[in-house]
């Protein structure tokens, strides 16, 4: 089977002795293409950077993290519209809203996601969002840009059911992580799993992040890298009626025509 990762951290400092390594084995493990976050300024451009010695395998995103919205400035919303016109930049994010660790003030948050959400209404460009413990107010948000956003992705869905649907009738895409191979905290998505159209579904490792607790063996480093997407995959096909083979090749194609990969650049 072949999958694209549509959610890992290779700017990460966990990654930077041996990347080569990490981006062989994804390819063994039938990873054919990366997205690589962006989650500030900064590993924005080392994404960026990363693609160019990746042609045609590593893609990215461009954005600021909630975490790091403190720091949003009309100058980081600039730098973000000349990135955005990178070729290999594929989406505009990581950008949403985090009302569990609030590491930047709220008001701070939601004005560096609108921001953001205008930029990705302007470039024509997805949006790649997080969002732990504020789906109120960013569905409330979400729901004044919706009709002008190409289309937008929940990255590492964690949410309830309520959440689940009320992205879905907004028309956004799901991406799904190890999350789900987690017994302690994932268990309420596993009944949710069959409710996600295909054509809305997305796989991802958000490595070195997310370790999946069903891997066996576990990595001494316990770092998770993009080679163990096909355990998440496997999660997934466990909770659905479909073949592993149809849903593994729905996703890919659902990837495919999110990011435009099957789309040569303007």
């Amino acid at each position: 089977m072949e999958f694209i990762d549509i959610g890992v951290n290779l700017t990460n400092s966990d990654f930077s002795h041996d990347l080569d390594d990490v981006i062989r084995r994804a390819q063994e493990a039938g990873v054919i293409n990366m997205i690589v976050t962006g989650t500030d300024l900064e590993t924005s451009e080392q994404a960026v950077a990363l693609c160019r010695q990746h042609p045609d395998y590593l893609f990215c995103t461009a954005g600021v993290h909630p975490h790091d919205a403190k720091d949003f400035t009309h100058i980081s919303l600039s730098q973000l519209k000349a990135l955005a016109s990178e070729p290999a930049v594929k989406a505009i994010g990581e950008t949403g809203l985090d009302f569990n660790r609030d590491f930047s003030p709220r008001p701070q948050q939601e004005a560096a996601f609108c921001a953001q959400l205008e930029l990705a209404c302007q470039t024509g460009l997805p949006v790649f969002m997080h969002e732990r413990e504020a789906f109120k107010r960013q569905y409330a948000i979400l729901k004044d840009y919706r009709d002008h956003l190409s289309q937008g992705v929940i990255h590492c869905f964690t949410a309830d059911k309520t959440a689940l649907y009320a992205y879905l009738d907004l028309d956004l895409h799901i991406g799904l992580t190890g999350w789900i191979c987690d017994e302690r905290r994932g268990q309420h998505l596993l009944p949710l799993l069959k409710d996600i159209p295909l054509e809305r579904l997305m796989l991802e490792t958000d490595a070195p992040y997310l370790l999946p607790r069903t891997l066996c063996p576990k990595p001494k480093s316990r770092r998770n890298e993009p080679a163990y997407l096909p355990e998440v995959a496997a999660t997934v096909f466990a909770h659905r009626p479909e073949p592993a083979e149809h849903i593994a090749s729905a996703c890919l194609t659902t990837t495919r025509t999110f990011f435009r990969l099957n789309q040569p650049a303007d």
